[in-house]
């Protein structure tokens, strides 16, 4: 699919993956990117406003994507101002961190929030542009991790999440076919606040450091790295139900 004029909507695209996927968008010649945000409202603004300076339409809009009548009222909102949606890229995401042994950890308070983010966000999601999308016969890309093809990651929680997460991309790539097309995306560890705020800046490089060492391209990716992925899938005429793996080669040597 050409991107050049299209109608985008970018969940949780006010910071991260999320603001760089918006920011492609723009620059391969979409006509509007809605940039939907949960918590981050002043760094949505900011990319929104960044999108605008750069002659792309940007809003910024405010949706959990876990409360499916806020994700409906999303998709009205997009429908009344823009009067279509041709793109969908599912990228918001939470997680809680828990050690992996300890499950008494993993309260049903954290099930329900990490489901409710990372999976059920990306079903409200398609479930609620997919008119639009079968009228435009566009595309979505759900970032999923590669937390969700090997168990490592914040939580276990948080792996499963994303590991149903792919299995709905095939499955709705099944259903939404022939129409729209449904592809995935798998980071590893990717430079953004994420992980940062976790660690702290050092402790951010030594762990990054050390993967480096090991990992096949000896680099970690920026969030640069994984937008030209989504948008080389949003293009990508002929692949559907498919997930893309952006993590240097990580888990070849896992």
């Amino acid at each position: 699919m050409d991107i050049q004029g299209t109608v985008a909507v970018v969940t949780g695209g006010g910071t991260g993956i999320g603001a760089a996927v918006a920011e492609r968008l723009a620059r391969k010649g979409a006509a509007a990117v809605v940039v939907n945000y949960s918590r981050s409202a002043a760094e949505a603004e900011a990319t929104a406003a960044r999108l605008r300076s750069s002659g792309c339409a940007s809003e910024a809009v405010a949706a959990d994507v876990s409360d499916d009548a806020a994700v409906r009222r999303l998709a009205e909102r997009v429908r009344a101002g823009y009067g279509r949606a041709d793109l969908l890229v599912c990228n918001a995401g939470t997680t809680r961190w828990v050690p992996f042994p300890d499950l008494e950890a993993l309260t049903d308070e954290v099930w329900e929030q990490v489901m409710g983010v990372n999976l059920m966000g990306a079903f409200y999601c398609a479930r609620a542009f997919a008119p639009d999308l079968r009228a435009a016969r566009g595309a979505i890309v759900n970032v999923a991790s590669i937390s969700g093809h090997r168990a490592l990651g914040s939580s276990l929680a948080y792996g499963v999440s994303k590991a149903a997460l792919l299995q709905l991309t095939r499955g709705l790539a099944v259903a939404l076919a022939p129409e729209v097309r449904v592809n995935a995306v798998s980071p590893g560890t990717v430079e953004t606040r994420w992980h940062v705020d976790r660690l702290g800046e050092q402790g951010f490089a030594e762990m990054t450091a050390k993967e480096q060492a090991r990992v096949p391209l000896r680099r970690t990716a920026r969030p640069e790295d994984i937008a030209r992925m989504v948008t080389a899938l949003l293009e990508a005429d002929m692949v559907t139900g498919e997930t893309l793996i952006g993590d240097g080669g990580k888990h070849l040597v896992y």
